[in-house]
């Protein structure tokens, strides 16, 4: 089963700054490979449970879809963030 996100906060940052995001849901431990996607664009980001995965949002403009994809079990559903 894919990853399900639930929230992440905050759901705004700035644009031009690195803006640490925690994304709420379940599915993120002992899936295997792991991908969070601002818009197209890969993140770096630590798991800290199974509903818990903490990201750096990267550089960006108007409001993006966050997913996480697991390499065994697809794309979670896409929650948007804005960047203000």
């Amino acid at each position: 089963m894919a990853a399900a996100l639930t929230s992440l906060t905050p759901d705004s940052g700035p644009a031009t700054s690195f803006t640490t995001v925690v994304i709420a849901g379940s599915g993120f431990a002992d899936v295997g490979p792991l991908t969070v996607r601002f818009g197209t664009q890969a993140t770096t980001f630590t798991i800290d449970s199974d509903t818990q995965i903490t990201a750096v949002a990267p550089t960006g403009t108007g409001t993006v879809d966050v997913t996480v994809a697991v390499e065994s079990n697809g794309v979670s559903n896409a929650l948007p963030f804005t960047y203000v």
